[in-house]
């Protein structure tokens, strides 16, 4: 039985119902899961036992209006907190939010609304269901949301997805996909394959093994203590820094913005921005790398046990070899062709505007 207590106000007595009241428990059987929530904050961590088990603790002066659904949909089990309102208010968040996103009458969005394959977002969608506006900046509509503590035992796989909030995730092994519309996304300690994908915010990775794919459409993008076979970095805006990254395959991309990467290593590598500087420092030898950037300058630092064809061009700067023995075929102020050591390598390094810096590691 709940607890209640009894306030007295000017002598009339009155019910209250302490939080305690709006949490559930659900646990979701089976060994691929999704959980859907449009508003609040999301924590991922690892458990044990058999299932997935989530907390849903609801929040806001209509908390009560929430329905909490699940059950079968798609070919997995699922977890879906519906939101029954086209407009859904956060006053306590600032004004500054307001996102607008498709949502279907199940309470599922994301999995194939408005996001492609490559995790690039798109605003085509045109499936079944309603359009959500959730912001701080209006006084008519639903005030509520929804915190959820979800653990996951070893080998799972699970997608999250979440409007707007905030997302963490920590310890946990298996195969995880978080894709939110408008949140920054925390992870740590993570085992498995892991994806996430934020239309607006930032991403932040610390500690893991496996393969990584991360993607904001605006935001930075922060990478420390990376092992797997393929680590993809993909940014629309905003800047990518990666510190102590290993993958054999190694895919770095901004539309817009810096890339700063410090004792990497891999055999397939690719660093590509349309406006910023690129700056690399490479621990190991590999097989390919390519640099380009559409303006800003590029330093790369590499092994001095290094050997690879090498291909350095810029269309309006200067470029130093920083005292490596180029067996050169090309050399002008702007473009250089050569080969170091035993040429088994290949480096192309592009730039339309800025100089370009060949450095000894």
């Amino acid at each position: 039985m709940i607890a209640r207590a009894l306030l007295f106000v000017s002598g009339v007595a009155m019910l209250t119902i302490p939080a305690a009241a709006q949490t559930s428990r659900h646990v979701l059987k089976g060994d691929s899961v999704a959980i859907y929530n449009l508003v609040g904050e999301l924590r991922v961590e690892g458990g044990s036992g058999g299932d997935v088990v989530v907390e849903v603790q609801r929040g806001g002066a209509d908390a009560a209006k929430l329905d909490i659904q699940s059950g079968p949909l798609r070919g997995r089990e699922t977890l879906r907190i519906v939101y029954p309102d086209d407009v859904i208010l956060m006053p306590d968040w600032g004004r500054g939010w307001n996102t607008t996103m498709h949502v279907r009458d199940d309470g599922t969005f994301g999995d194939d609304n408005g996001w492609d394959e490559g995790g690039r977002h798109h605003r085509g969608w045109s499936g079944e269901g309603h359009e959500v506006r959730i912001t701080g900046r209006s006084r008519d509509g639903l005030e509520a949301f929804a915190d959820l503590h979800v653990t996951v035992p070893k080998g799972k796989a699970v997608g999250l997805y979440l409007g707007v909030g905030k997302a963490f995730v920590t310890n946990v092994d298996g195969t995880i996909r978080v894709s939110v519309a408008s949140a920054d996304v925390a992870a740590d300690r993570t085992r498995g394959s892991l994806r996430i994908q934020t239309g607006s915010g930032n991403v932040d990775l610390r500690t893991a093994s496996g393969d990584v794919s991360l993607g904001t459409g605006s935001g930075d993008i922060t990478v420390t203590g990376v092992d797997g076979s393929t680590l993809r970095l993909d940014t629309g805006s905003g800047n990518v820094t990666v510190r102590d990254g290993k993958a054999t395959k190694v895919h770095v991309e901004t539309g817009s913005g810096d890339i700063d990467v410090t004792s990497a290593s891999g055999d397939e590598l690719s660093f590509e921005t349309g406006s910023g500087a690129v700056d690399v420092a490479l621990v190991s030898t590999f097989s390919s790398l390519h640099i380009e950037t559409g303006s800003g300058d590029v330093t790369l630092k590499v092994p001095p046990t290094l050997g690879a064809e090498v291909d350095l061009d810029t269309g309006s700067g200067d470029i130093d070899l920083g005292g490596l023995t180029l067996q050169v075929r090309r050399i002008e102020h702007d473009h250089v062709r050569g080969t170091l050591g035993d040429g088994k390598g290949r480096v192309s390094v592009e730039t339309g505007s800025g100089n370009v810096h060949l450095q000894k590691l």
